[in-house]
Formats: structure tokens, C-alpha cells, sequence
């Protein structure tokens, strides 16, 4: 079943949120070499990563429709408190949100995102619900949204499985010792059991999904 999402939330600029942040400290620290360079290095890359968490560039800030930015974010599914993400990346150049326009376009954004059909191509894809539905359309939004998802984690478990099972095919080609190759025998009946059971659990997914609509 080929479905496509109302929205790309992953190609959506990144807020300048905790997680953003984090990632881009955690990648910095994995480059750094030791002494007073890498301090400099490490520096230099928390910068130039932590500004492409900014939830607006600067032009974007400086020549904003706020009415548009509030529907566009609506549209991909950003919770209200995304226009303080915009505030602070707009601070830089002295621009403050119009958050009377932003809400107004994200009211109306929102509710083209919390369908449930949009709900079941987004857990389809993958990706993660920011708990930004009204109360009203979050009920049905999610019933579909978590179809989707569980055929999505049942389609990840076998790729990860099919990739363990061409590691292990790719080892055993390079093995010699034979008391090495009974081994990786073992583990890769082991695997190929795993997979066939995940491959059916991802096939009872999608007949469940098929039976309810």
C-alpha cells in the first residue's frame, strides 16, 4: 500500500528546540580532537550547527507573511508554541512575530494536517505526532496515525533484520576458521527465523490496516 503524506515534517526547518540543540552538541563533541584546537573545532561547529536549527533564516524573518508562516507550520503539524521557536530566531534582527496573524493562519493550517487521513500517511511515513491537534480532531487524527505507525515499525524490524542477515552472509564469506563458521551458521539461521516471523507480523499489519477501511 503506497501512500503519500500531506506533509514532509522531516524537510521542515529544524526548530531551535532542546532536541535540535543536543544533537548538534553531541555531533561537535564526536569530531573533537584533544587540547585547545579541539576546543576551537568544537566551537566553530556548534555554531554553524546549532544555526541550522533556527526555525527562520534571517531574510525569512525580515520578509515574514506571518498569516502564511502560521499556516504553513499548522500544515505540518507544529504545535502554537512553534511561533515562540520563530520569536527567538527572529530576535537576531529585530523582528517580532505577529502572533494575532500567525494564529489565525495556523488555525486554519492545522486542521488540513489533523485529518485522518493525513493521520494514517503520517504514521506511514514515520514520523513523529508533536501533540498539536485540537481536541476535537486529535481522536480520529490518532486512530489512523497509530495504523499507520504500527505498519511502519513492522516494515523497519525487517529492514533491519534483512541488513543483519546480509552482515552476517558478508562475514561468513570472509571467515575461514571452520569452528568460526559453524558459529555464524547458527546465528544466521537465528536470524533468518526472526525475519520470516517479521515479515509475517509485518504482513498482518497490513492486512489489519486493509480491513479497516
Amino acid at each position: 500500500m503506497t501512500m503519500t503524506p500531506l506533509t514532509a515534517s522531516p524537510s521542515v526547518s529544524s526548530p531551535i528546540s532542546g532536541e535540535c540543540k543536543a544533537h548538534a552538541v553531541r555531533q561537535a563533541n564526536s569530531s573533537r580532537p584533544e587540547g585547545r584546537s579541539g576546543r576551537i573545532i568544537v566551537s566553530v561547529l556548534l555554531a554553524v550547527t546549532l544555526s541550522a536549527c533556527a526555525s527562520m533564516s534571517e531574510e525569512e524573518c525580515l520578509t515574514a507573511d506571518w498569516k502564511e508562516q502560521g499556516y504553513r507550520d499548522g500544515r505540518s503539524g507544529f504545535p502554537l508554541s512553534r511561533v515562540e521557536e520563530h520569536r527567538e530566531a527572529c530576535a537576531k534582527v529585530g523582528v517580532v512575530p505577529n502572533v494575532t496573524l500567525y494564529t489565525a493562519g495556523r488555525n486554519v493550517g492545522i486542521r488540513e494536517y489533523c485529518t485522518p487521513e493525513n493521520g494514517l500517511n503520517q504514521g506511514l511515513a514515520g514520523y513523529s505526532y508533536r501533540n498539536a491537534c485540537p481536541m476535537e480532531l486529535e481522536r480520529d487524527f490518532l486512530i489512523q496515525y497509530k495504523r499507520g505507525y504500527r505498519v511502519y515499525e513492522a516494515q523497519q524490524r525487517v529492514n533491519t533484520l534483512k541488513r543483519d542477515v546480509e552482515n552476517k552472509e558478508r562475514q561468513l564469506d570472509k571467515e575461514k576458521d571452520d569452528k568460526k563458521r559453524r558459529a555464524l551458521r547458527r546465528e544466521l539461521r537465528d536470524l533468518d527465523d526472526r525475519l520470516m516471523r517479521a515479515r509475517r507480523d509485518l504482513f498482518d499489519e497490513e492486512r489489519r490496516l486493509r480491513r479497516s477501511h
